[in-house]
C-alpha cells in the first residue's frame, strides 16, 4: 500500500487531485442546478425557460463528478498511481498564479492594462525576450483587441483608471 498523497517520494498520486477536482465540480454543479431551478427549468409558451439547458448540464456534471468522487473514495486503500512529479507541478503553479492575479486585477486596473502586464510578465519570465519585443507585443495585443472590440464591434470591456484618464 502507498501513502495516500504520493506514490513515491517525489511524485504526487492521482487520488487527491481527482478527489479535489471532483468535489469542486460537484459543488459547482450544485450551484448551477440550484440557480437553474430558481429561474425556471420548464417549458414556457415561447420555448425553454432560462434554466432549462443549464439544469440538465448541471445534472450531467453532478453525475460525472459524483461518480469520480465516489470511485476514488471507495478505492482509497488501493494503489495510488502517479499523477505528476513535484517539479512538473511547480511548472503548472508558475503559470497558474500569474493567471489568478490577472483575473483578480481586471476589476481594478481593467482588462487592457492587466493583459499588457500579463503578456509582458510571461514574455520576460518564461520566454526570456528582450524589452523591445516584449513591449511591442505586450502593448500591441491589447491595443489590437481594443480596436477590434471597442471600436469595430462596439463591445465594451472592463476598463481601469488608466483608460479613464486617457478618456477611452
Amino acid at each position: 500500500m502507498s501513502d495516500p498523497q504520493t506514490t513515491h517520494g517525489d511524485t504526487v498520486g492521482t487520488r487527491w487531485p481527482e478527489v479535489l477536482v471532483a468535489a469542486f465540480l460537484l459543488g459547482l454543479s450544485t450551484l448551477v442546478i440550484t440557480d437553474s431551478i430558481r429561474v425556471g427549468t420548464g417549458w414556457a409558451d415561447d420555448g425553454p425557460r432560462s434554466g432549462y439547458f443549464p439544469f440538465y448540464i448541471g445534472l450531467l456534471l453532478a453525475g460525472s463528478s459524483g461518480w469520480i468522487l465516489l470511485r476514488q473514495l471507495l478505492a482509497w486503500t488501493r494503489d495510488n498511481p502517479k499523477f505528476a512529479e513535484r517539479s512538473e507541478l511547480a511548472s503548472v503553479w508558475s503559470m497558474l498564479w500569474p493567471l489568478a492575479v490577472y483575473v483578480g486585477s481586471i476589476g481594478f486596473i481593467g482588462i487592457y492594462v492587466a493583459s499588457a502586464l500579463l503578456i509582458a510578465y510571461f514574455m520576460k519570465r518564461h520566454g526570456h525576450y528582450g524589452w523591445l519585443p516584449t513591449a511591442a507585443v505586450a502593448l500591441g495585443v491589447p491595443g489590437t483587441f481594443f480596436v477590434i472590440f471597442e471600436k469595430w464591434f462596439l463591445v465594451l470591456l472592463p476598463k481601469g483608471p488608466l483608460e479613464a484618464a486617457l478618456g477611452l
